[in-house]
């Protein structure tokens, strides 16, 4: 077995008590803004309230730039919706089953189609309505 170092107690190079910041707009600590849908809101709030922090920020995404944001944020029809943060909003608000299951499909258990229509373009503005496609019921 791997040696792990479980002790208990203070760390050496941490500074006690541990001072977390929250962001104002998620209020999520700020190191998982990057992971919120509204993410360009939570940098705005920190350019405002916590410039020091905005730096750091902003200096992570110059050396992150490319690539691995590409992956986290799944972009369809030149969207930038995160679908799985999506399908998790849906699974929430409509107490029902929600899973991404394609490319740019997210498949909702449940009879919700109706609420849908009306959810979609009040949570995401730059989605229109005329793009929202029922697929009916199929068999998985």
């Amino acid at each position: 077995m791997a040696d792990r170092d479980l002790s208990m107690g203070p760390r050496e190079g941490v500074t006690y008590p541990v001072r977390v910041q929250y962001c104002g707009n998620c209020s999520m600590p700020i190191e998982y803004c990057e992971y919120y849908p509204e993410y360009d809101k939570c940098k705005q709030w920190l350019e405002k309230n916590l410039p020091t922090e905005f730096e750091k920020v902003k200096i992570d995404e110059e050396e992150n730039a490319g690539g691995e944001e590409e992956k986290k944020r799944q972009k369809r029809g030149g969207k930038d919706i995160d679908l799985k943060v999506a399908a998790k909003f849906f699974g929430t608000k409509f107490a029902c089953g929600s899973s991404v299951t394609g490319d740019d499909e997210i498949v909702i258990q449940g009879d919700v189609k109706d609420d849908l229509f009306d959810i979609i373009p009040e949570k995401w503005p730059e989605i229109d309505e005329d793009s929202i496609e029922d697929l009916g019921d199929q068999k998985r």
